[in-house]
C-alpha cells in the first residue's frame, strides 16, 4: 500500500477546504506584486507560517514561477518538533494537501541518498512538520503537476548544511529544479529590533554569500529558523549556475496584525542564473 504523508496544518495555517483554498491562494497570488527578473529563477526562499501572516510575502516568490517549468522542485525546511542529526528524505510515495497528492521524485531521492552519508530516508522530522506542507498549495497553483523531494534538515551544523548543499548541487546540476528553502526569520522581538536583524540577513541574501550568513547565525548575530535550508539553498543554486540573490519581499507580523512587541519576520527572495 503506498504511504502518503497526510496534511498536519490544513484547518490552522490554511484552509482544509479545497475551494476555500484554491480561492486563498489564487487571492494571495493575483494580490501579489509582480516582481520583473532577469534570467533564470534557480532557487527561492519562502516562508512558512500561516497565510493570514505570511501567505503574502510567499505568494511575491511563487508569483515569480508563472509560465516556468521544472524537472522537480527539491523542498528543503528546517525541523521544528524533532531533534535528530543530518538530513531526512521522506521514505513515502507522496505528501497530500487538500489540492492533491503530490508525487516524490525517487531517481533524485535515490541520488541524494547515495551523493551523502548526511541525507537519510526517513520519516524523522516529517511528522506533524508544517515548513514544507504550507509551500505546497502555491507550488500546485502555479506549476500544476509536479514532483517534488521533501527534505528535512534535523541539526543545522554547518557541515550537515554544507554535505546537504552540495549534494543539492550535485543531483540538481543534472537537470532542470527547483530549490525552495522554507524559512522564517527573526522571532518576537519588539518591531524595530526585528527589522534590524532581519535587514542583515537579507543582506546577505542579496550579496549571495551563504558563508557570511551562516557565521552570523552561528555566532547569534542574525535569526532564520530555516537558516540553514538558506544557507544549502543558496550554497546548491551556485552549483547549478545562480550567480545572484534578490530580496522580493520583506514584512512582519507586526506589519499584517498591527500588534509590533514581538513580531516574526517573513522573506521572499529569489537566486537568479542571470547571464
Amino acid at each position: 500500500m503506498a504511504r502518503v504523508r497526510p496534511p498536519a496544518v490544513a484547518g490552522a495555517f490554511y484552509d482544509a477546504d479545497p475551494d476555500a483554498l484554491r480561492r486563498s491562494v489564487d487571492s494571495l497570488l493575483a494580490k501579489a506584486k509582480e516582481s520583473t527578473v532577469r534570467g533564470s529563477v534557480r532557487g527561492l526562499v519562502s516562508p512558512h507560517a500561516g497565510y493570514v501572516y505570511s501567505g503574502g510575502a510567499a505568494a511575491v516568490g511563487y508569483k515569480l514561477l508563472k509560465d516556468r517549468s521544472y524537472d522537480a522542485v527539491l523542498l528543503i525546511g528546517p525541523s521544528h518538533r524533532e531533534f535528530f542529526n543530518g538530513a531526512s528524505i521522506y521514505p513515502g510515495e507522496s505528501y497530500r494537501t487538500p489540492l492533491g497528492d503530490i508525487p516524490i521524485q525517487k531517481e533524485i531521492r535515490e541520488e541524494l541518498v547515495r551523493e551523502s552519508p548526511a541525507i537519510a530516508l526517513s520519516d524523522a522530522g516529517h511528522r506533524g512538520e508544517h515548513c514544507l506542507e504550507v509551500q505546497l498549495p502555491f507550488l500546485q497553483r502555479v506549476l500544476g503537476d509536479f514532483s517534488f523531494v521533501p527534505i528535512i534538515i534535523g541539526n543545522q551544523l554547518r557541515e550537515t548544511c554544507v554535505a546537504v548543499g552540495d549534494a543539492l548541487g550535485n543531483v540538481a546540476a543534472r537537470r532542470n529544479v527547483l530549490l525552495v528553502a522554507s524559512s522564517d526569520l527573526s522571532h518576537y522581538h519588539p518591531y524595530d529590533v526585528a527589522v534590524s536583524l532581519d535587514r542583515r540577513v537579507i543582506d546577505y541574501v542579496e550579496a549571495f554569500d551563504e558563508d557570511g550568513l551562516m557565521s552570523e547565525l552561528e555566532t547569534e548575530r542574525v535569526e532564520a529558523c530555516g537558516g540553514g535550508p538558506v544557507f544549502a539553498v543558496m550554497r546548491a543554486s551556485k552549483i547549478v549556475g545562480a550567480n545572484s540573490g534578490l530580496a522580493l519581499f520583506y514584512c512582519n507580523s507586526g506589519d499584517v496584525t498591527g500588534d509590533k512587541e514581538a513580531v516574526v519576520g517573513y522573506l521572499s527572495a529569489a537566486f537568479l542564473q542571470v547571464n
